[in-house]
């Protein structure tokens, strides 16, 4: 699993996770728009601190992970935690409202 900064972060069974699961990337264009959406997720990481581990699953090296969700649209967000979805978001999120949001999802 494509993990970059994430893996230095200490996890518990409790911790949330937030899977982002992602397009192979096939061709260029792909590899360029892979490497902006990885940019994106460590800035993202960086917001949420240890509040929410953000863990990239790529699609080309784990496609049977990346199915088991039935996602219709690549690059998808799936928060759990203790194993039980809490939120789902296919696509891109925009703006700077993805933050508040996520920690929004903990406290239900």
């Amino acid at each position: 699993m494509t993990v970059s900064q994430s893996q230095l972060l200490p996890s518990s069974p409790d911790a949330p996770v937030l899977l982002v699961l992602l397009p192979p990337a096939l061709n260029s264009e792909g590899k360029q728009k892979a490497a902006s959406i990885t940019t994106a997720l460590d800035l993202l990481q960086g917001r949420l601190g240890s509040a929410i581990r953000v863990l990239k699953i790529d699609g080309a090296s784990h496609p049977a992970v990346v199915s088991s969700f039935h996602a219709s649209q690549l690059p998808s967000f799936v928060l759990v935690r203790r194993g039980i979805e809490l939120w789902r978001q296919q696509g891109l999120p925009e703006g700077d409202t993805i933050v508040p949001l996520l920690l929004s999802k903990l406290e239900g």
